[in-house]
Order: C-alpha cells, then sequence, then structure tokens
C-alpha cells in the first residue's frame, strides 16, 4: 500500500521519489516510538517530585535529580550493546522489534503502582531503548549507500518525525494526567509503542535495504598504488576514528545541557513561570515540553532550505561547522534563562516568553547538531562497525544524560541564573574544541567520498524506474 501511494502521489512523488523508500516507514516507526518516550519523560520529573497526596512518588529534589540523570544515562548507554548485538548476530530489524517489545512492557509496567513497577518500567525501557534506538537511526544511514548526498536531508526528515511525537506526547500526557491521574498517562505511551512496533512489522519490506551487513558494504578509500593501499586505508580509517572520538566528546556537553529539559526547565516552568493564556503551570508544566518539539517540526524545512541555499551559491557550510554553531545557540539559550533568572526568575516567577525565548536558540542549535551529528557518525564509521559506532553516539549522549542530572542536584544550592551561567560555559568550550579540531574533523569527512553505485545497483534502480514509468502510463 505504502509503495503505491509513493508511485502514484502526483506532484509529490517528485520530491519524495528523491529519497529511498524505507525513509517514511522508518519516520513513522520512530515518530511513534518517540511520542511514547515523551509521554514517559514529560511527566517523569513532576511524578518523582509530587507529593503522595497528589498521586506522585514523594521524592526529594535532589533524589529524583539523581534517578533522572541514572536512567538518562543507561538508557543512553545500552545502545553500545544494542549496536553490537544487531552487527553481530541478529540484524537490524529483528533487535529494533525485540527493543520494541521491551519497551512496551516498561511503559505498561509504570502504569502499575508501586516503587517495584516503578523501577521494572525503568529498567525495560532501559534494554529496549539499548536496542532499537542505535539500529534505526544506522537503518536509515544505510537508505543512502547510493545516494549519500541526500544523507543530511535525509536525516533532518527523520528527525522532524521524532519531534513530532514528541511534540503530540506531552499533549496527551498532560491532559490524561490531570483528567485521570498519573498511571493512565503512563499507559497511554505503551499504546504508542504498539503503534510504533505494528507499523514496523507491516512495512519491513520497504525497510529490508537498510538491513545491510559490513560483508555487503564496500569501504571508501582512496586510489592508491601498491604497497601504499594498506597504509592509506589504516590512515583513512585512523582519521575518522579520531573524528568521531572528539565528535563524541562535544556531544557529551551538549547533552548534558539541552536534556536540563525534562528536569530544571520542567521545574522551573512549575515554580517561576507566570501563568499564560490562562495556563497555570503549577499544573501543566508538562506542557512546555511541547515548545521544542514544535519549533522542530515548523523551522527544520526553514533550515534544510536555508542549508541548500548556501550550497547552491557556493557557501556550503560543513557538518563539523553546522555543530560549532550549534554549540554557540547552545550556550546562547542558556544565557537568556540566565537573564530570566537575574530579572526575577530566581525567587520568583517571570514571563513564559523567557523560556520560550531560550527554547528557540536551542532548538535551532539542536538542529544544527543532533540531525547533523547522526549524518556524520554514519558517514564516517567503518562500515563493519556501523552499529557499533552509532551505539558510541549514544554512549556519549549516556554521559552528557547523566551529568545532566548530576548537575541537577545543584538547582537548589546555586542560584537559577549562576546555575544557567555554569551551562553557558560548558557549551561554549565544547563549541571551543570544535573550533580547534575544525581543520582534522573536516578532513575526516571529505576524506569519505561517495562509492559509485555498482552495475548490478544501477541495472535495479533503472529496473526500477522503467517499473514506475509503465505505471505512470497506465494511470
Amino acid at each position: 500500500m505504502l509503495e503505491l501511494l509513493w508511485v502514484n502521489s502526483g506532484k509529490g512523488r517528485t520530491l519524495l521519489s528523491r529519497h529511498p523508500r524505507g525513509l517514511f516507514p522508518l519516520f513513522f516507526t520512530e515518530m511513534w516510538e518517540r511520542f511514547s518516550f515523551y509521554c514517559m519523560m514529560a511527566l517523569l520529573t513532576l511524578y518523582m517530585d509530587a507529593p503522595e497526596s497528589e498521586g506522585g512518588l514523594g521524592f526529594h529534589e535532589n533524589s529524583s535529580s539523581q534517578i533522572y540523570g541514572f536512567y538518562k544515562g543507561f538508557l543512553y548507554f545500552t545502545p553500545l550493546f544494542g549496536g553490537l548485538l544487531a552487527d553481530r548476530l541478529w540484524g537490524f530489524t529483528r533487535t529494533i522489534f525485540a527493543g520494541g517489545i521491551a519497551m512496551m512492557a516498561g511503559h505498561l509496567a509504570l502504569a502499575g503502582e508501586g516503587l517495584a513497577f516503578f523501577y521494572a518500567g525503568l529498567c525495560l525501557l532501559i534494554i529496549g531503548n539499548g536496542l532499537f534506538k542505535p539500529n534505526i537511526s544506522t537503518m536509515v544511514g544505510n537508505l543512502y549507500h547510493r545516494n549519500p548526498d541526500l544523507k543530511d536531508q535525509g536525516y533532518n526528515i527523520f528527525y522532524m518525525g521524532i519531534n513530532i511525537g514528541a511534540f503530540i506526547a506531552p499533549l496527551v500526557a498532560n491532559g490524561l494526567k490531570n483528567a485521570v491521574g498519573w498511571h493512565t498517562a503512563f499507559g497511554a505511551a505503551a499504546v504508542g509503542m504498539a503503534l510504533s512496533l505494528v507499523i514496523f512489522y507491516l512495512c519491513r519490506k520497504l525497510v529490508v535495504e537498510g538491513e545491510r551487513t559490513a560483508s555487503r558494504v564496500v569501504e571508501q578509500t582512496p586510489s592508491v598504488n601498491g604497497d601504499g593501499v594498506a597504509n592509506s586505508v589504516a590512515g583513512n580509517e585512523r582519521l575518522r576514528i579520531q573524528a568521531l572520538f572528539i565528535i563524541f566528546g562535544v556531544v557529551v556537553l551538549f547533552w548534558m545541557a539541552f536534556h536540563q529539559n525534562g528536569l530544571t526547565l520542567s521545574r522551573w516552568a512549575r515554580d517561576h513561570t507566570e501563568p499564560f493564556l490562562g495556563i497555570d503551570f503549577r499544573d501543566n508544566a508538562a506542557l512546555t515540553l511541547c515548545i521544542n518539539p514544535f519549533l522542530v517540526i515548523v523551522l527544520t524545512p526553514i533550515l534544510v532550505m536555508f542549508w541548500g541555499w548556501l550550497k547552491r551559491i557556493g557557501w556550503e557550510v560543513s557538518t563539523p561547522k553546522k555543530m560549532a554553531i550549534g554549540m554557540v545557540l547552545t550556550a546562547s539559550c542558556f544565557l537568556v534563562m540566565a537573564m530570566g533568572g537575574l530579572a526575577g526568575g530566581n525567587a520568583g516567577r517571570v514571563s513564559v516568553f523567557w523560556l520560550i525565548g531560550g527554547y528557540f536558540l536551542v532548538t535551532i542549535g539542536e538542529l544544527c547538531l543532533s540531525p547533523m551529528g547522526l549524518s556524520v557518525v554514519s558517514k564516517l564509521a567503518p562500515a563493519r562497525h556501523a552499529g557499533l559506532f552509532m551505539g558510541g553516539w549514544f554512549v556519549a549522549t549516556a554521559f552528557g544524560n547523566y551529568l545532566s542530572g548530576a548537575i541537577g542536584v545543584f538547582w537548589r544550592e546555586w542560584s537559577h541564573s549562576a546555575f544557567f551561567f555554569f551551562l553557558v560555559v560548558t557549551s561554549l568550550g565544547a563549541a571551543a574544541v570544535l573550533a580547534l579540531f575544525l581543520p582534522r574533523l573536516e578532513a575526516a569527512v571529505k576524506s569519505v567520498a561517495p562509492t559509485p553505485p555498482s552495475p548490478q545497483l544501477v541495472a535495479s534502480e533503472n529496473g526500477d524506474r522503467a517499473s514506475e514509468a509503465i505505471m505512470e502510463k497506465v494511470r
């Protein structure tokens, strides 16, 4: 059905047919998985902080911060093992499906009452995310082996799917929490995960091209004669791996800052934001988690067109430069929040537009860094270890996530403006690292030359186009 829609979609076919057919099934699979994830994340900190009389767990804020950090850290550490499992044993499709089942079970556990269900749910979500997350991202990259120049754009489209799910989730979770209770809202996350699994299963034939093992991938290396071949191959791969580790170090600091959205920025919304349009954020702080994904949905096509325009006029911005810009924008976000603290938010309530302004800046920064990071990892990772290095991206994310909770314990010990100024400094430090190693990073990216398609792939592609042409005439 999806294949027929692809071929017969009129004017839309011209745009969509530039991308692999498997992209959009993966788009919707990830969209509903992220819906389930962000339903839970919109409520996690607020649920732990809420007193037992209001149905929460009644944890001290420092305990909530530590649990948040450990959970987010382990959540993105397990993808290292999920990537290895997919590379060596199960393949991407089977590993993704197993992870989805584990996550659905985790959300169902959170829908139960009591600490045993709470901790069991977190553990199942950690395991499931480790199996699911790195491998669906790797499959997206694998789809572009015939047209690698579209890979950045493909990841931006994929990233927008993530944020459609992330935008809907807090609306549903907050509404169900206020109308029925915490546990029903957690149960809605299980429904989202079930939809994700159904879509992935029904469309498994469309995404089969993303199931590419190292034995079928040709490493892209410079052409060198004689004994220089081995050294050139090793040197090229060494440069790429060094670049990956530099990027991994930078994203630790990015995610440490960014993932304050589910922790201290949620507390800022609850405790330090004035009501707006009749919304009292003391009971609706989860709604502020819609701001970032909404802005991603709006800004993604604008940014994609902007990068494309720069490329057409000969001013193309390299992926490492985009990432450096992203870190500067992240620092700008927390500078705005620090100013909001000094303007009265340290002790009282201030306008929601401080929060919206901060989210606007960090969202553009996220779009410069996160989808670009996924793309560059997919490009630079040696093919035989693609899942492993995509797992490495998530391990770096794990350390950043853990640190987001670890520094969260200072939310009450420091003034809020001092807390935000700390994140300004760390984000600018990451930008400086990228600027320092920019030549090496750009050399690594340039060393990955597109692989010409094999005659068999060209013949297959020409056959597909001929079939589509026949269908056009029939139609």
